[in-house]
């Protein structure tokens, strides 16, 4: 393993860059921090150690033939965006991904905007088997590193794609899709009485407007979850949360 001593070296600047999201999009690669994300198979671009933390991870550095290098904890700190870092930053290239191989089951976010938020629903996509995310320009950067941090690993295993509104509506309208949104509206079904179909788009709006007009116009079904008491709404990971496990539900797969 390499070792890197100067805070001038050329790698330590363009980790550095990856901080910010107009490098991440130009190079197509993104930072996460932790030992957990080398618990999964996606072979990673580098991975960069903190000088005190080598040995506790030798066996599961190995199994990766990757870029390694090892960091004084003064040169970590400035690559770390936590306060208890692990000791671990891995660098992953981002997927690329077809959207001529979409799913017959999208989660799509309108302007999501709390990095916390976006990446719980990541998270919780993965663990109910929706694959393929799209998500508005106007929602949070998922590659920024608190969302990262809150996916726990599952940005590896998802598809996302960032797309402008009417690109959106073009593809759910020229492949068939059913559209679902969560919309508070005096029409709208109970969560628990939507009928699905053969390809559904379930679509999940920001935390404050909630879902725009263009969906809601071009939306099959509108769905609620009811309240029971004078709470206005519930946040948005955790109605995503409830609509996603009763899809499955509905589906018999759980």
């Amino acid at each position: 393993m390499e070792i890197i001593e100067s805070k001038e070296n050329k790698l330590i600047k363009f980790l550095k860059k990856l901080k910010q999201k107009k490098y991440r999009d130009n190079e197509a690669q993104f930072l996460a921090e932790g030992h957990k994300f080398l618990d999964y198979d996606t072979v990673p671009e580098i991975i960069v150690i903190r000088e005190d933390a080598k040995d506790l991870y030798i066996e599961k550095l190995d199994k990766f033939e990757c870029k390694k290098v090892i960091v004084s904890e003064k040169i970590f700190q400035e690559l770390s965006s936590q306060e208890n870092s692990q000791g671990i930053i891995i660098v992953y290239s981002k997927k690329n991904n077809d959207l001529n191989c979409l799913s017959n089951n999208l989660v799509i976010l309108d302007d999501v905007a709390d990095p916390g938020n976006l990446g719980t629903i990541i998270r919780l996509c993965d663990a109910t088997n929706f694959k393929d995310i799209i998500l508005t320009k106007g929602t949070v950067d998922a590659y920024n590193e608190k969302v990262i941090r809150a996916t726990m690993g599952s940005i590896l295993n998802v598809n996302l794609f960032y797309l402008e509104k009417q690109e959106i509506i073009k593809i759910l309208k020229e492949n068939n899709y059913s559209v679902i949104a969560t919309y508070l509206d005096k029409e709208a079904l109970p969560y628990n009485k939507i009928k699905l179909k053969e390809k559904n788009a379930v679509i999940f709006g920001n935390e404050g407007r909630g879902i725009c007009d263009e969906f809601i116009n071009i939306s099959d079904c509108k769905t609620i979850i009811p309240i029971l008491s004078n709470t206005e709404s519930l946040n948005v990971a955790v109605a995503s949360a409830i609509i996603l496990y009763k899809f499955r539900e509905i589906e018999g797969l759980i």
